[in-house]
Parts: C-alpha cells; sequence; structure tokens
C-alpha cells in the first residue's frame, strides 16, 4: 500500500512539473520516473510513511501557475515555491492537503 500512496505522490508531482516553464530543467534532468520521488530535487520524503512531506522549490527560476495536483500531497506539511515566478490564484485543492502547516508562494 505504500507503494501506492509514494506512486500517487510521484504521479501528482509529476503533473505539476509537466505545467511549469523550467528553464534551466533543473525538475525536468531530476524529476523522473526513474528515479524515487524520495530523491527528487526539493522534496523530502517521511521516514514513518514514506510519503512527501516537504516540497522547497525556491529560487529556481520556475514559471506558471499552481496546479491542483498538489492537493492530493496529502502528507504535505510544508510547500515553500518562494523566488519563482508563479501567478493566478492558489488552486481550492490545496486545502485538501489538510497536514499542510507552511505555505510560501511570494516572490521577492
Amino acid at each position: 500500500m505504500t507503494a501506492r500512496n509514494l506512486n500517487s505522490d510521484q504521479f501528482a508531482l509529476l503533473e505539476f512539473k509537466d505545467r511549469l516553464a523550467d528553464p534551466q530543467n533543473v525538475l525536468a534532468n531530476n524529476w523522473t520516473a526513474s528515479t524515487s520521488v524520495c530523491r527528487w530535487i526539493g522534496v523530502s520524503c517521511g521516514i514513518i510513511h514514506e510519503r512527501v512531506i516537504a516540497l522547497n522549490l525556491t529560487s529556481m527560476n520556475l514559471r506558471g501557475t499552481i496546479p491542483p495536483y498538489l492537493g492530493n500531497l496529502s502528507f504535505l506539511l510544508s510547500l515553500d515555491l518562494s523566488r519563482n515566478n508563479f501567478y493566478g490564484l492558489l488552486p481550492k485543492e490545496l486545502g485538501q492537503a489538510e497536514s499542510l502547516k507552511h505555505l510560501s508562494t511570494c516572490s521577492i
């Protein structure tokens, strides 16, 4: 069951990546299905549940909107997308991430 849940986290993050402009190819070159999501740049997984608990993509020159898929990361505690070029509204689906305690999306 853990593998299926981690697979759903991986799917959510790959969908997120596919909707971004990543001019430095940081995510394009690292976030691949052939590597465990827990080894991806900016991703931290919990020890107990082996699920994504933090996503820190600060200052990666990413552009786009924040898609609803991040709301599927049910163990997500911290989301830091600051110092990028995101625009638009936060998706209401982020409210599904009930564990989310820290959210930073501001551009500086």
